[in-house]
């Protein structure tokens, strides 16, 4: 059976992204690997559950094939990745009392609730939530 092991997500600042992922979101620090140069190779992961084996990947987002697509992404209002909770009105006050703005608070979004956060690093992320 073959299952995803690695995504990424295009950022302004691997090191602010880290924080952002770890501290806010409440992912925990996979690999932190300094490469030298400036350059850092940092995934995140869930703290807990069923998908502990799934890596997220900072990656920067510089250059000729991120930007073009983070800034299509952006001026769309489109997430760039979609995380799933348990309790989307009860993440959704936690975030926002530490601060974390929201595009679009907890909306019906046919078999999902979904909310849509700026991730202070160039990216819109959604959450959600299914129902039932």
């Amino acid at each position: 059976m073959i299952k995803v092991a690695m995504t990424s997500v295009y950022v302004d600042d691997v090191t602010k992204a880290h924080a952002f992922y770890t501290e806010v979101l409440g992912f925990e620090t996979r690999l932190h690997m300094d490469l030298g140069e400036g350059t850092l190779f940092v995934t995140v992961g869930a703290a807990e559950g069923a998908q502990r084996d799934l890596q997220l990947l900072l990656e920067p987002g510089q250059g000729p094939i991120a930007e073009p697509y983070r800034a299509a992404l952006r001026e769309a209002g489109l997430p760039c990745i979609v995380f799933s909770v348990d309790d989307l009105d009860a993440e959704y006050e936690r975030l926002r009392g530490l601060g974390v703005r929201f595009t679009h608070p907890p909306q019906d979004q046919g078999p999902v609730v979904a909310a849509v956060l700026d991730d202070t690093v160039g990216n819109y992320v959604q959450l959600t939530q299914p129902k039932g």
